[in-house]
């Protein structure tokens, strides 16, 4: 194995400079805000969490895991995401607080990439858990909740497409028969890959009618219009109670004025076994991946003996921000730089005192330091000369 260069970072790692770490900043601010009007309450959870707790319950495949032994030989992981984690803290720590919790976290999640991926390993994430809550009031106020925090954050141009699990699993049962053929179809619309679907779909040994129910699938799209058609295609009673909840997520929806962001998606599935109902992701006008996913996951949190429904979201901060690109808020705070020689070190501090007073951002900076002035000064906004003399090319105090 070679020795990285010096400059060289771990593959997927990057580093956040001081604009971006300032506008992501601002933009984690106004989303936390609004999530914090609604009730939720943030949280922390470790960086390292043991393999055979969370690792193993996580919705990340195991090979995206970084996994590391500690001194006792115990395999850890750097968290994948933050519903595992924060499902082993409410039958954990929160133990005795009664359902329902509403939960949200700010924090960095790692998953390992393929070094012909392109993305990244470390990322930011925030979001909330609503646990111990089955309604579709659950579902719409979590969906309502992220279109909210996505509109604060400044994105004004974005959709939610939502689908429903249990609708999905329940035609592809009912045509394909047994799990081991749902579960290649299901693969297939996991992957978002529509052509080796239909082709699949050819390929198998059914009567023209079920080929057509398992085509016409992938054309369930668009408004509450999508639901009705799917009726069509559905014979059993699990496809239609999934279809009688998205109508009623839709109301809800509508109740809280957020009928016009969101589409429906019957062929959306986000994990082969980990969601257990409805399910959505947001996209951005720029973007053509998801910026925030979520969903109901009502199995998890009986794996840490505290069973419960629950539903969650999760937005990725790193694709907002590119997402925004140019609608991101103004945090206001430019900075100026007062630059001064040491006698006038005092009247400097004092200026600088009063600004920041004012709730401006101010530099203090010692001439001595400097080898070039005019590199330094298109650092900043303004600069204020503070050394005895006026004459070069700013205020002088």
């Amino acid at each position: 194995m070679s020795k990285p260069f010096m400059f060289e970072k771990p593959f997927g790692m990057r580093d956040t400079l001081p604009e971006w770490y300032k506008t992501k900043k601002n933009i984690c601010d106004q989303m936390t805000e609004e999530i914090n009007l609604w009730g939720y309450d943030m949280i922390e959870t470790p960086t390292l969490e043991y393999y055979e707790t969370v690792g193993v319950v996580s919705a990340i495949l195991d090979q995206q895991l970084f996994k590391l032994l500690d001194q006792q030989g115990n395999t850890l992981v750097l968290r994948p995401d933050m519903t595992a984690p924060i499902a082993r803290l409410v039958a954990s720590s929160l133990k005795d607080r009664a359902y329902p919790l509403r939960l949200a976290y700010q924090s960095n999640v790692y998953r390992a990439q393929q070094n012909e991926g392109g993305k990244p390993a470390e990322f930011e994430q925030l979001g909330v858990e609503l646990i111990g809550d089955g309604t579709a009031s659950a579902d719409g106020e979590v969906i309502a909740l992220m279109i909210a925090a996505l509109k604060r954050a400044g994105l004004s141009e974005f959709k939610v497409a939502i689908g429903h699990v249990g609708y999905v699993n329940a035609l592809l049962m009912d045509v394909v028969g047994n799990e081991q053929r749902a579960d290649r179809l299901r693969r297939f619309l996991y992957e978002k890959n529509y052509v080796g679907y239909r082709e699949h779909v050819k390929s198998l040994n059914l009567s023209t009618i079920d080929k057509s129910r398992l085509m016409n699938l992938l054309s369930l799209r668009g408004g509450r219009a999508a639901i009705e058609e799917a009726r069509g295609l559905i014979q059993t009673e699990k496809g239609k109670t999934a279809l009688a909840e998205m109508t009623k997520l839709y109301e809800v929806l509508e109740s809280y004025g957020a009928s016009e962001y969101v589409k429906f998606d019957l062929t959306l599935v986000l994990h082969m076994s980990y969601y257990t109902g409805v399910v959505f992701e947001g996209y951005g006008n720029r973007l053509g991946v998801p910026l925030c996913s979520g969903g109901r996951y009502d199995e998890l949190l009986s794996k840490f003996h505290r069973p419960a429904q629950a539903t969650g979201f999760g937005v990725r901060i790193d694709l907002l921000v590119e997402a925004l690109n140019g609608e991101i808020i103004s945090n206001g705070h430019e900075q100026t730089c007062i630059l001064f020689s040491n006698e006038r070190r005092f009247e400097a501090i004092e200026l600088a005192r009063k600004k920041r007073a004012n709730g401006e951002a101010v530099v203090l900076q010692d001439l001595a330091g400097v080898t070039d002035v005019d590199a330094m000064s298109s650092n900043y906004q303004d600069v204020i000369y503070c050394i005895g003399t006026a004459g070069r090319g700013g205020e002088d105090a």
